[in-house]
């Protein structure tokens, strides 16, 4: 099979395309014929040796994948060959609260991810694809609209009414804008761009800021919500929008900590969480069990992802350039197939 994997160093420049021989399928485990990957901006980090610097090498990037089963192992109860799934970001995670086993064997490092043309995992370490998607939709899934699900239901399910913040449009904020307004939210959209703004408003957002025009967009929120703040912000930028975050949220409300785009390290005075009771969640993706809740409620309502663009196998290190300009409107995907 081809793939794509980080070599002898880290760097977009290390990214070499390669041909591996497929690994023999054991009891329990299926083998996936991938069509398609999209790409995270965790991917970036680890192809730059950011997210991990002592991350084994070689290793394939990327944790989203979506393609069909073409062989089963002995005892595979769960799937059969033909059926067309997507890959779970954390392969140990299936029910529960998070542990560092649970958590721990993740695609894309430190296990080999989807930037190839075969894999074979456990068979509760893929989840059956909706089948209104597309495959290139449904590529998306695995880790950005699973985070947006996990934020939005994991501590309080009753969305319906809630008040919600989301920073920019990538793919979670855009998952989160898209479920939120399908539970009955309203959703406050920020962004640098008039021109995804628009288009945030096409989706359903209730209020949207420029916050290269207004630098203190949480003066806006305020306003907006007559003083009071709003019960959730989706927070992926990090450092920098971390304080603009908390000065956004209403007293006893949520932040969910999902993105480090400015950064990790911070300055922060702890007085407003303390003193207005905000809860600081941070948000690792999911588990396959909400994995599925969400892929049911995916196809209720019928709603589709949002990509932006799809590279060609060949074209990885174009794709993951495309993703640190930072101009893309949703999700970036790579077509896995020999085409050129």
């Amino acid at each position: 099979m081809r793939a794509v994997e980080i070599g002898d160093g880290f760097g977009l420049d290390k990214l070499r395309t390669v041909r591996r021989s497929a690994a023999a399928v054991g009891p329990g485990e299926v083998r996936v014929a991938l069509r398609r990957a999209s790409l995270n901006y965790r991917d970036l980090l680890m192809v730059r040796g950011q997210y991990n610097p002592r991350q084994p090498l070689p290793l394939i990037p990327c944790s989203d994948g979506v393609g069909e089963i073409v062989e089963i192992g002995r005892d595979v109860q769960l799937h059969k060959n033909g059926d067309r799934v997507m890959t779970l970001f954390a392969q140990g995670w299936i029910d529960g609260d998070p542990t560092p086993e649970r958590v721990g064997r993740t695609l894309g490092g430190p296990l080999d991810g989807t930037l190839c043309q075969s894999i074979v995992l456990p068979e509760h370490g893929v989840v059956k694809t909706p089948d209104y998607l597309t495959d290139d939709e449904a590529a998306t899934l695995p880790c950005a609209a699973l985070t947006a699900w996990s934020a939005l239901t994991g501590s309080d399910p009753s969305v319906n009414g809630r008040t919600i913040v989301v920073e920019g449009t990538g793919g979670v904020s855009l998952f989160a804008l898209q479920l939120g307004v399908h539970l009955g939210a309203r959703v406050w959209v920020t962004s640098s761009s008039d021109a995804k703004l628009e288009r945030a408003r096409e989706f359903g957002a209730s209020y949207t800021v420029n916050y290269r025009e207004q630098p203190d967009w949480s003066k806006f929120v305020k306003e907006t919500t007559d003083g009071r703040g709003v019960d959730q912000v989706i927070e992926v930028g990090g450092a920098e929008t971390l304080p603009q975050a908390l000065r956004s949220v209403r007293m006893g409300g949520t932040i969910s900590l999902i993105g480090n785009l400015t950064g990790l390290v911070t300055e922060l005075n702890l007085a407003p969480i303390l003193m207005r009771q905000v809860r600081v969640q941070g948000i690792f993706v999911g588990h396959r069990a909400q994995f599925v809740a969400m892929n049911r409620t995916l196809e209720e309502a019928q709603l589709r992802p949002v990509v932006d663009r799809t590279f060609s196998l060949n074209d990885c290190v174009a794709a993951f350039e495309h993703m640190a300009a930072g101009r893309h409107f949703g999700k970036i995907t790579v077509d896995l197939s020999d085409k050129p």
